[in-house]
């Protein structure tokens, strides 16, 4: 069950991660609008860009940790199937890596466009 609550935590963390990027396109959006130099220009499109790819990997990943944590609860409900948790662990290992990666790959962007926003 702790798999389980791990990713309903992970999920509810990248639906804030959401709502964050939702915030900077709309940041972004009123940048273009008040400065239409190519190094804005530019700005504006690379973040775009990687707040895309970012929302693209928040989908994939939510909706693949819906799925293990519901295999995760079908498995608990029958003793014959908890055998098979064991192998869902490993599809968690990798879940939690990519989560991982995803969360500094985030964090970080999220502080340098901080950094970096003019």
């Amino acid at each position: 069950m702790k798999l389980h609550l791990r990713y309903r935590l992970w999920i509810a963390e990248m639906n804030e991660d959401i709502t964050v990027l939702r915030i900077f396109d709309d940041h972004l959006a009123e940048l273009a609008a008040k400065k239409q130099d190519a190094e804005t220009t530019g700005f504006v499109n690379k973040s775009k860009e990687q707040f895309a790819d970012f929302r693209r990997q928040i989908d994939e990943l939510k909706h693949e940790m819906h799925l293990h944590k519901m295999n995760i609860a079908a498995f608990m409900r029958d003793e014959e199937n908890a055998r098979q948790a064991n192998a869902a662990d490993e599809e968690h290992v990798s879940l939690q890596k990519r989560y991982i990666d995803f969360r500094e790959r985030f964090d970080k962007a999220k502080q340098v466009f901080a950094e970096t926003e003019q």
